[in-house]
């Protein structure tokens, strides 16, 4: 019966992982969060126990717990471009500062560190699709702060691969634009997540604009949030340790979408369902500049399709939900509270 803690067990991922670590597994989740508003009733689960706090202050409740535990996954994270551009300092104190120490608790207690790597490691790499062993890693010039996620990021990685060269047992994997119900909170840090999704939603159903930046021609292979946790569950069991020392993208290549082609399917399907086709009718398609909408330190990535073979292969993985089905279970999810879809955080 293995112990999982989740640092940032509120956020996205943290919160779908717990509630099918709790309904298909006889495992027990430690999470620790400054908010349990997306955990629900799993608060009240035998097998959750939740401590609100900060992996920042209560540093001796995280190594306590480290310590306690089989497999440590620390989710917390800003991971959202605007704050890339004008906070850059605080996404690298967060993202790699504060996450060093947790790091190197699991090495002290030789415990399976998995660490939430992102599709932005690859930057701008050119390659039609990016490989975690073999693809460069290509990032812009210096005044362009959009980096430093993506910097601070690729940097924690190198740093968990030359431990597991001391003999960490860690697992990296790079979400690619995972989206579903839950993808946003005006309260809580976003880890490892594409909000593009969230603020077009929350457009739709406020009747505004939508802001296509550069015109919107930018890729994004999409990836249903059921799929990645699946993934997730695999490397966690680790059966037969074949996640150690590995390297994963979860994604979906079938699922590679403009954000322009996105914003036209998201206002197809709110067209169709009555709680969202009145305020879906008001909606305008925009187009802005990244550096009017994110300021002149962004720059964007314009195609960004993962190689998932070794994933599917060693795992015995693959993502199964279309794009269409994404965005209606996102819709649905939604439906009986547009008003709550409503104050989803509608500017970066």
């Amino acid at each position: 019966m293995k112990k999982v803690l989740i640092l940032g067990v509120n956020g996205f991922i943290g919160h779908h992982l717990s509630k099918r670590i709790l309904e298909t597994t006889d495992w027990d989740v430690y999470g620790m969060d400054m908010q349990n508003d997306r955990l629900g009733d799993l608060i009240n689960h035998p097998r959750m126990h939740f401590f609100e706090g900060d992996i920042t202050i209560n540093k001796e409740w995280v190594e306590y717990h480290i310590r306690k535990c089989d497999v440590i996954l620390p989710l917390v994270a800003i991971a959202t471009p605007a704050t890339y551009v004008q906070q850059p300092l605080k996404v690298f104190e967060l993202d790699f500062e504060a996450n060093l120490p947790i790091v190197r608790s699991a090495v002290k207690y030789k415990k399976h560190l998995v660490f939430p790597s992102t599709s932005e490691v690859y930057g701008m790499c050119e390659d039609s699709e990016f490989d975690p062993s073999s693809s460069s890693m290509v990032y812009g010039p210096i005044n362009k702060p959009r980096w430093i996620y993506a910097c601070s990021k690729q940097l924690m990685d190198r740093v968990i691969w030359g431990y597991g060269m001391e003999g960490l047992r860690f697992t990296l994997f790079r979400p690619f634009n995972w989206i579903g119900p839950g993808l946003d909170s005006i309260y809580t840090p976003k880890e490892g997540s594409s909000r593009v999704v969230t603020q077009f939603l929350g457009h739709i159903v406020r009747g505004e604009p939508i802001n296509l930046v550069d015109g919107g021609a930018q890729k994004r292979a999409f990836t249903y949030v059921d799929d990645g946790i699946d993934a997730l569950m695999r490397i966690i069991d680790n059966k037969n340790g074949v996640a150690n020392g590995k390297i994963y993208n979860i994604g979906n290549p079938k699922n590679n979408h403009s954000v322009r082609e996105l914003a036209n399917q998201m206002l197809d399907i709110a067209r169709s369902i009555p709680e969202y086709a009145k305020t879906a009718s008001d909606v305008k398609i925009v187009e802005t500049t990244s550096g009017a909408y994110y300021g002149e330190g962004y720059q964007d990535v314009q195609n960004r399709v993962p190689a998932i073979d070794n994933t599917m292969s060693e795992l015995g993985w693959k993502p199964t939900t279309t794009m269409a089905d994404a965005l209606k279970n996102i819709f649905e999810a939604y439906r009986q509270d547009v008003e709550k879809a409503r104050s989803l955080v509608d500017k970066e």
